[in-house]
This record gives C-alpha cells, sequence and structure tokens, in this order.
C-alpha cells in the first residue's frame, strides 16, 4: 500500500528508489533479523505481540525518522523545529549534517556490535561450533569478564590513534555503547534469573524480564539502523521516500523475524545463529573504521549475506549428513 501511495502521489521514479531502500535496510538487517528470533524466542507471548505492534512503530518512525533529527540536533547544537525543517527544506544540508555525525554513531554502534559478537563467541555454555578453528580456541578463553576487558582495549586504542579525528567523540560514544550492552543485557539475565528461566526451559520471560528483553531488541535495532541511515542518503535525499522505503524493510525484518521463531528455523538451521555474530563482527570492524576512513556501507551487506548463505548451507549439508 505504501509503496502504490508512492507511485501514485510521487513518481515511478520515487517508487524505484523506494524499492532500492527496501533492499538496503534487508541487506543490512537480515542479521538483525536472526539475532532478534534467538531472543525473541525466550520471551512470552505478550512481548512477541509487543515486538510486532509497538516495536515496528518505534523502528520505523523512531528509528528510521526521528531518531536522525535527534542526533543532527545533538551533535550540530541545533533546536528539533530548526532540524526537521532542514530535513524537509533543505535535505542537503541535512544529510551533511547527519553525516558529520558518523563517529560517535560509529563508536556507539560499533562496540555495542562487538560486545554482542564478542559475548557470543567467548560463551562458555554454547555447545554448537560452525567454524572450529575459530570458535574452540575462543571458547578455551572464556571468562565471564573477558569480552567487555577486550572491547575496553579496542576502544582506548582507536582513541589513542594519531589518525582520529575526534578522540573526545569516539571515547564518550564508544564507552556509553558497552555499558548500554552491559546494562540492559546484564538487567535482562537479572530479571530472567529471578523468574527462573533457564533452570526450566520451556520458561518465558515475562514482566521486567520480558521489558528487558524488549529493550534489548530495540537497541539492537537502533546499533543495526545506524548504517542503513546514513547509507540511504546514497541514494536519496528525500527524507520522506528514506523513512518509506526504510520503514517497509524494518517491517519486513520483524514479519521475519516472528516467522523464524514460529518455525524455529534457528533450530532447523543450527549454523544460523553462528552466521549472523560473525556478520555482525564485520558490521562492528566497518562501522569502527568508518571513524577513520569513508568505508562503503554495502560492504558490509554484501559480506554479511555471503557469510548467512554459508551458514545455511553448512546447515544444509550436516542436517543431510546426520539423516543419511
Amino acid at each position: 500500500m505504501s509503496l502504490a501511495a508512492v507511485a501514485g502521489f510521487m513518481s515511478v521514479e520515487a517508487l524505484f528508489i523506494a524499492a532500492v531502500l527496501i533492499l538496503v535496510e534487508v541487506t543490512f538487517s537480515f542479521e538483525n533479523a536472526i539475532i532478534n528470533a534467538k531472543v525473541l524466542s525466550g520471551v512470552s507471548v505478550f512481548w512477541r505481540k509487543i515486538f510486532i505492534t509497538i516495536g515496528i512503530l518505534i523502528a520505523v518512525v523512531g528509528m528510521r525518522l526521528v531518531f536522525p533529527i535527534v542526533i543532527v540536533a545533538v551533535t550540530a547544537g541545533l533546536p528539533m523545529p530548526a532540524v526537521v525543517d532542514l530535513a524537509l527544506n533543505n535535505p542537503e544540508r541535512y544529510a551533511h549534517e547527519l553525516h558529520d555525525a558518523h563517529i560517535p554513531i560509529a563508536a556507539f554502534g560499533g562496540m555495542f556490535l562487538l560486545m554482542l559478537c564478542l559475548h557470543f563467541f567467548l560463551d562458555s555454555s554454547r555447545k554448537i561450533h560452525w567454524i572450529n578453528i575459530i570458535e574452540k580456541p575462543l571458547q578455551s578463553m572464556s571468562r565471564w569478564w573477558l569480552y567487555t576487558a577486550i572491547s575496553l582495549v579496542v576502544l582506548i586504542i582507536l582513541t589513542l590513534l594519531p589518525m582520529n579525528p575526534s578522540p573526545q567523540e569516539t571515547l564518550t560514544a564508544g564507552l556509553v555503547g558497552i555499558a548500554t550492552y552491559i546494562i540492559i543485557h546484564g538487567l535482562a539475565e537479572l530479571f530472567a534469573r529471578r523468574q527462573n528461566v533457564g533452570k526450566h526451559a520451556n520458561v518465558l520471560k515475562t514482566g521486567m524480564a520480558g521489558f528487558m528483553s524488549f529493550l534489548y531488541l530495540e537497541v539492537l535495532d537502533a546499533s543495526f539502523s545506524f548504517d542503513s541511515v546514513i547509507g540511504a542518503f546514497a541514494v536519496t535525499k528525500d527524507v520522506v521516500l528514506i523513512a518509506i522505503g526504510l520503514g517497509i524493510g524494518a517491517i519486513w525484518v520483524r514479519s521475519l523475524t516472528i516467522f523464524m521463531v514460529e518455525h524455529q528455523v534457528l533450530h532447523a538451521y543450527r549454523f544460523l545463529e553462528h552466521g549472523a555474530h560473525y556478520t555482525i563482527g564485520v558490521l562492528s570492524v566497518v562501522l569502527l573504521a568508518g571513524i577513520f576512513y569513508n568505508v562503503p556501507e554495502i560492504i558490509a551487506g554484501v559480506i554479511g549475506i555471503g557469510i548467512i548463505t554459508a551458514s545455511i548451507v553448512s546447515s544444509i549439508r550436516i542436517n543431510r549428513a546426520k539423516h543419511a
């Protein structure tokens, strides 16, 4: 319906641009759907409904439309009405201001995703391995504090590099990214333990445990959406088209998440979650490298699709071998 409205009220060219933006969003967020499915499979039906209703509203309106305006307002020191006016009437300058905010965005998102990636591969309780030569040595080093320590060391190195154009912004935003992951993930685990989730496999998270999981998913979506929002301005400067295209893509990703949960896709494809976390690692590196260099956002998307495809193929092969 949204695409029909674009074609009817704007133009066929606008329809094509919106379709490209949908593809951009899906490319950047496919691994997001996989991680979402992992988290969402452990929460109650109520929180799954919240995710697909209120969560979609936050993803489409909040993260793809309002959040970039807030970022520009904070980093450029402009009042919100002035930024809205820029977005609607001077999209070139709006895109420029948003691009200037790339360093704190990259530092926050890069460190948050790095924490997520390292936490997965350093988890001593994980029993399934995909690429043994990488995953088994990492798991053997597992300590509860190690993934945070590694992330802090990486952040300090990035901050102290002489070619860093904004070390203070890098350090501050990176610390906020690390702290956000620790707080939200830690609270989610705390409330889950209080509810005895984990001791009983059939217990789903409700109440505050479910809420913290929902909040974690929203922050995760924010980390994934940074590159797609900034990359969208390479396609068009029309913020309305960007909101429509990325919004439809975000809805598709949410629908894919629910499909994965209901059809237990992560159980059928045992290495899919591994592929998603390798992709998250790549996206983290691309975001952090973007502090220093102009890295094309499409690189992370293309590599991610390749890794996830490989994980699906590997899952199919091992399933066939088991049933042979």
